[in-house]
């Protein structure tokens, strides 16, 4: 089920005017990331959206008519009412980095290191911010879009192993 106009009204009133949109009959919101925490935190202690459903990523390099390189995408729902949003926010090189929501769900721990791991997204005040599918050695993003698909990867960035050691 959508969010009820209720829910979308409620953070226009708090925030001021967030841009919003649907896809699918879901609706979605933008929100700046000076505004992102306390928009999080209303809409989990005010309107009740008590799940964190996943924090993923867009990479919108090459997109035509992208105005933003990446766009970090929260999904959730209320338990409840079954209500269900899109937060998204933008985001562009060289800063990459927006508070954690750990503190808001701690189900956010591994949905932003995940994210973190693959785009470079940086989650400040995560309490374990490192990688969590790559290896620590991995000095780039795989899922960014410059990220080279062909050749010899990232293989330098492994160490060797030796027969005793595998």
């Amino acid at each position: 089920m959508p969010a009820s106009p209720t829910t979308l009204a409620t953070l226009t009133t708090r925030f001021g005017p967030l841009p919003t949109s649907e896809f699918r009959g879901q609706p979605r919101v933008v929100v700046a990331r000076d505004q992102l925490l306390g928009v999080m935190r209303a809409l989990k202690d005010d309107l009740r959206f008590d799940l964190l459903v996943d924090v993923t990523c867009v990479d919108y390099l090459n997109y035509r008519d992208a105005a933003n390189r990446f766009g970090l995408v929260y999904l959730l729902a209320n338990t409840d009412t079954n209500e269900r949003l899109t937060v998204r926010v933008y985001l562009n090189e060289p800063n990459l980095t927006v508070p954690t929501m750990y503190d808001v769900w701690k189900g956010a721990d591994w949905l932003e290191r995940e994210v973190f791991d693959m785009f470079g997204i940086v989650f400040e005040g995560h309490p374990d911010l490192r990688r969590i599918l790559m290896p620590e050695e991995f000095t780039a993003f795989p899922l960014r879009k410059d990220y080279p698909l062909q050749g010899r990867g990232e293989r330098h960035n492994f160490p060797v192993l030796t027969r005793s050691e595998a």
